[in-house]
C-alpha cells in the first residue's frame, strides 16, 4: 500500500513539475517575443547601415567578431546588430531559420542577404551581408569578404553573387 501511495505521489509531483515547466517555457517564449518586438521598433535601419559603414576596411578574419582582430561575415553582422542591442545568430547558416523572407526587389536597408558559400557542392547558407540600397535600386550590400577585398566592403549583387543568392530576410 505504501508503495502504491508513493508511486501515486511521485506521479502527481511529476505532473505538477511538468505543468510548471511548460508554463515557464511558455512565459519565457512570450517575454522573448515582446522583447524582440520592442527591439524591432527601436532599431533604425538607416542608423544600423551607417554604423556598419563605419567598419569599412576592417580586415577579414575567419571566426572574427570584433573590429580589433577582424570579422568574418556572420561576425560582422552579429557585431553590427549587437551594437543596437538586437540579438542575432553568430553563424551565417543559423540566419536561414530567422526573419521574414522578402522578395529581392523589395529589399531595403538593414535587411540581410544570404548566399551559399564558395563551395558549389554545399547548397546551404554560407555567407551573409547587410543590404544598404533602397528598395527599387540595384542591390548593394555590406559584408566581410574573404574574397579579393579581404575586408569589410560594399558590393553590388553582380552575376557572381547572383549565382549564390539564397534569399533576403528582414529582422527589423
Amino acid at each position: 500500500m505504501i508503495k502504491i501511495v508513493s508511486i501515486a505521489f511521485l506521479c502527481l509531483a511529476l505532473m505538477v513539475c511538468e505543468t510548471t515547466y511548460a508554463k515557464t517555457l511558455e512565459k519565457d517564449f512570450i517575454e522573448k517575443q515582446v522583447l524582440l518586438a520592442a527591439f524591432k521598433q527601436e532599431v533604425n535601419p538607416t542608423a544600423l547601415v551607417s554604423f556598419a559603414q563605419t567598419l569599412l576596411g576592417i580586415p577579414y578574419k575567419y571566426g572574427g567578431s570584433n573590429p580589433k582582430l577582424g570579422f568574418d561575415c556572420s561576425g560582422f553582422v552579429n557585431y553590427v546588430f549587437k551594437n543596437f542591442h538586437f540579438p542575432v545568430p553568430r553563424s551565417s547558416s543559423a540566419f536561414s531559420k530567422h526573419g521574414e523572407r522578402i522578395v529581392l526587389e523589395k529589399a531595403s536597408p538593414g535587411d540581410l542577404i544570404l548566399f551559399r558559400g564558395t563551395n558549389p557542392k554545399v547548397k546551404s547558407v554560407g555567407h551573409i551581408g547587410i543590404i544598404i540600397s533602397n528598395a527599387g535600386e540595384p542591390i548593394r550590400f555590406i559584408h566581410a569578404s574573404s574574397g579579393k577585398a579581404q575586408c569589410v566592403t560594399e558590393t553590388p549583387l553582380d552575376a557572381r553573387y547572383q549565382k549564390r543568392f539564397i534569399k533576403v530576410i528582414r529582422l527589423l
